[in-house]
């Protein structure tokens, strides 16, 4: 951690309403380039309670949700952490806090598509087939505009 790094406390915590722009500039830096998909300012105030936001001062440096599809299966979301923040660890602190809400609620499965396998490797997710997600599929995926052609990598990790 850099000089900076070490001057702020990024703890982790719930979003709220102030957060929504902040997690919307952060997200769009990564849907610009196609490596997340867009999400409104809306659908973000939609899923703001499965927000988790790291920030430094006035500013969101790192974001993640957590979606829940069933009684077993729930999806890390939304993970991005600011290009000048990267390197502190912060896109692994938060897959670890949004774990261990899963392990609490009891679920048995977490999921993401990512095109970075080898950090959720490193977490000890595992490469799946996507046809062993249906629940993500038939929920979320066929609306997608990638749902014909994804090249997202589905990895799941049994808790």
């Amino acid at each position: 951690m850099n000089d900076t790094a070490a001057r702020y406390d990024y703890s982790i915590r719930e979003a709220d309403l102030q957060d929504v722009p902040g997690i919307s500039e952060l997200l769009d830096i990564y849907s610009e380039v196609g490596i997340l998909l867009p999400r409104s300012k809306t659908d973000i105030y939609h899923s703001l309670r499965d927000f988790r936001v790291i920030r430094e001062e006035s500013r969101v440096v790192a974001c993640a949700s957590l979606m829940i599809y069933n009684h077993e299966l729930a999806e890390i979301r939304s993970l991005a952490v600011h290009p000048d923040c990267q390197s502190h660890g912060f896109g692994k602190r938060l897959v670890t806090q949004l774990e261990r809400e899963a392990v609490e609620l009891g679920l048995g499965r977490l999921m993401a598509l990512t095109y970075v396998v080898g950090f959720f490797e490193d977490l000890e997710f595992k490469v799946v087939d996507m046809a062993e997600l249906p629940e993500k599929v038939w929920n979320a995926c066929i609306h997608c505009r990638k749902f014909h052609d994804c090249d997202e990598i589905a990895m799941v990790k049994y808790l």
